[in-house]
């Protein structure tokens, strides 16, 4: 064991693997060692995929000898993929980072899920977790509103729902189609428990757009072709921000705001399980945490800089419960499609 530490000391440095690492050195340096000779780590994850192409290269740099592999898309088509790689015994991923959370509930049913506690299990909040260690959340995912800060003064930023039906955002609010996205689905959900079935009658009459993901939904807000959006992701806004565009981020003090962890689990018959255990591990470190752009599931990271803690918004965070609710599912889509139609709009996750 000696021996093996000071190879690994010599190859990525003391200093190096002592900040990498909230594990202890001879636990973290064994499961590198064991990952190593597996010599890769593959998953799928849904959403934008960039962001986790970008955190690849700094945990392959972190732990050199490991390639990983990512299969970008939408949760909902990649988790069928898994399920027929399953169903044949032919599992080609490690893990999934997914915001179908149901998934992740049937798949443990019906035993494909390693129970894995990394460091850190323990500081996440109990609503972001499986209890056993089955799944959890990788970062939360907030959903405030979004503006064009070039055509939506301060003055006019929406508040609440009812404000998404004022006559100067007809034809410019956007979101992705409710049937077909979960998240946009649980939102609208809330909204007409809250307002009535009459309120989704005169949002169609103010003539709203719609598009496949949130990418391109929130990419058409910050090039004015929309100018405002009720359900977007802060941490697609918040970069956008940075980056100079006119978006700004609204958590409203009327209505809730859809909080959710995008979730992620290792499979049983893993082809790289301690390359795995590694890095869904590493993304919990508070440093990687911190990094995510949108606040931690861990209780002792703080929140995005200007913001305050998630919980002390105004927020609703009932989305498993929502999502493994089959019948009010089926029902939902089937009534928010007779609205919006099919998906003929189609968007992208790049």
């Amino acid at each position: 064991m000696l021996h093996l530490m000071l190879c690994l000391v010599a190859a990525v440095g003391l200093p190096g693997l002592l900040a990498a690492t909230s594990l202890p050195v001879r636990a973290q340096s064994q499961l590198y060692a064991e990952a190593r000779t597996e010599s890769a780590f593959a998953f799928y994850v849904g959403g934008p995929t960039a962001p986790w192409e970008a955190k690849a290269k700094i945990f392959e740099q972190r732990y050199p000898g490991i390639k990983v592999s990512i299969t970008g898309g939408f949760s909902n088509v990649l988790d069928k993929k898994i399920d027929e790689q399953l169903k044949d015994d032919k599992l080609e991923v490690d893990a999934a980072i997914f915001q179908t959370l149901q998934d992740f509930v049937r798949w443990k049913a019906q035993g494909h899920l390693l129970s894995y506690k990394p460091q850190g299990f323990d500081a996440i909040d109990a609503s972001f977790k499986d209890p056993d260690g089955a799944f959890y959340g990788t970062m939360v995912i907030a959903m405030p509103y979004m503006v064009n800060t070039e055509h939506v003064s301060s003055a006019d930023v929406p508040d609440s729902a009812l404000d998404f039906l004022k006559p100067q955002f007809r034809g410019k609010a956007v979101t992705p189609y409710p049937a077909d996205d979960d998240a946009t689905l649980w939102l609208f959900h809330h909204v007409v428990r809250k307002y009535g079935w009459d309120w989704m009658d005169k949002y169609m009459l103010n003539k709203p757009n719609f598009i496949q993901g949130h990418l391109g939904q929130q990419r058409s807000v910050a090039s004015g072709q929309n100018i405002v959006a009720i359900d977007s992701i802060f941490n697609i806004t918040e970069p956008m921000k940075q980056e100079g565009k006119p978006v700004a981020s609204h958590f409203s003090t009327v209505d809730a705001t859809p909080i959710w962890p995008l979730t992620g689990a290792i499979f049983k018959k893993a082809p790289h399980p301690n390359a795995a255990r590694l890095f869904m591990g590493w993304l919990l470190e508070p440093e990687q945490q911190a990094a995510t752009g949108s606040w931690s599931v861990r209780g002792d990271v703080p929140p995005p800089a200007g913001y305050k803690p998630i919980f002390s918004y105004k927020v609703v965070n009932d989305y498993r419960d929502f999502l493994t609710n089959e019948a009010q599912l089926i029902d939902l889509r089937k009534r928010f499609e007779h609205y919006t139609g099919p998906v003929v709009n189609v968007g992208g996750v790049r």
